[in-house]
């Protein structure tokens, strides 16, 4: 059994599937690994060392036409077209916007498993890609805010005189919003934390930040430990409540995200009139829409004399450690799918039985198996 790594071709992706390190347990299951040649180079991994893993150096077409294709970004039409039929693909695929792609993937006979589907469950966490990969965001989102922000984070006493400690805002409690405190609080600054869920109060406390406690009458917890879509009318008083909230903070992190929606506003333009000349909002949401309605994704403007960063692909910016967590959540995944059977010989199984397995499975024999 084959598993191929491709060379990801979508603009600004530094991130690879595999590493040497992640090669090295595949193979010791058994497996054979073929990977393009320079897949890894944007990610420091260099081809020395995953031939010294055990792996295969090919082209792209012997990469895209393995048993099982492992990638970080959804292929695109012209890499649907080079993979075999009965093969695997598991990567990110972005399930919930409807361009095609599983369509195009069920049509050449390709099963497909979404990163984004995996459940959110005790036994699928190692296998939780977006977990993965949001605490890296989280981190670097609080570095580009650092890096724009024209005054200190922490409080700083020179004898010229000193300087106020920067306020920080974050939106949105989940693994990128919680590494988003944890970096903050370690670079000096104050924080104080929003999240519709009530539950995860405790842990915004635990990380060092304040509860930002707004009474919306109604509760924000949805499946899976994610955020639900709230009401129009909730949806207003949030709002309201953390317009004049907001104005005050030098720095606004917000993660709000809800799966297959668009992302809520929660920083209206009103606020960013009011917040303090060379403040910074980096929107993790910008993909979605955005927290903010002047957010524009992929780029970083100024409004009002506030700083608005838009960027969509933060672990691309820490490309080592981003590729070390995800190859290791696919080498969880494989080894769920690789399965010995009474003769001792290891086969490539799809349970639907499994709950992981059924969650994940976006394409399966030609038939579309997730309902966006």
């Amino acid at each position: 059994m084959i598993i191929g790594v491709p060379k990801e071709i979508r603009e600004g992706e530094t991130r690879v599937a595999a590493t040497p390190e992640s090669v090295k347990k595949l193979i010791k299951k058994g497996l054979q690994v073929h990977l393009e040649s320079g897949a890894g180079d944007a990610a420091s991994f260099y081809e020395k060392d995953y031939i010294a893993a055990g792996a295969q150096i090919v082209n792209a077409g012997h990469a895209l036409g393995a048993d099982i294709v492992l990638k970080v970004n959804k292929p695109s039409p012209q890499e649907i077209l080079q993979f075999k039929k009965g093969a695997l693909l598991i990567s990110f695929l972005e399930p919930y916007n409807k361009d095609g792609t599983f369509e195009k993937l069920a049509e050449v006979g390709v099963s497909a498993m979404a990163m984004e589907l995996v459940p959110r469950t005790s036994r699928a966490q190692s296998m939780d890609a977006l977990s993965s990969q949001a605490g890296v965001a989280g981190y670097r989102a609080v570095l580009e805010a650092a890096a724009r922000y024209p005054r200190f984070f922490p409080m700083m006493m020179t004898s010229a005189g000193s300087s106020k400690v920067c306020r920080l805002a974050v939106l949105g409690a989940g693994v990128a919003g919680l590494q988003a405190i944890a970096t903050a609080r370690k670079l000096g600054a104050v924080v104080e934390a929003y999240d519709v869920r009530k539950e995860v109060r405790e842990q915004i406390q635990s990380m060092g930040a304040k509860n930002i406690d707004l009474d919306i009458g109604e509760e924000g917890a949805g499946a899976g430990g994610y955020a639900k879509e709230l009401s129009a009318e909730a949806k207003q008083r949030q709002q309201d409540a953390l317009s004049e909230r907001l104005k005050k903070f030098d720095v606004i992190i917000s993660t709000a995200n809800i799966p297959g929606r668009k992302s809520p506003i929660l920083i209206t333009e009103e606020v960013v009139k009011g917040m303090r000349p060379g403040s910074v909002i980096v929107d993790l949401a910008a993909a979605n829409g955005g927290n903010c309605p002047l957010t524009e994704a992929n780029k970083v403007v100024v409004k009002y004399g506030v700083c608005i960063v838009g960027t969509t692909n933060f672990p691309a910016q820490t490309p080592g450690d981003s590729s070390h967590f995800y190859a290791q959540n696919l080498v969880n995944m494989v080894s769920l799918l690789w399965v010995s059977k009474q003769s001792g010989e290891f086969v490539l199984d799809l349970n639907l039985g499994d709950d992981i397995i059924l969650a994940a499975l976006a394409v399966h024999q030609g038939a579309l198996c997730h309902q966006r």
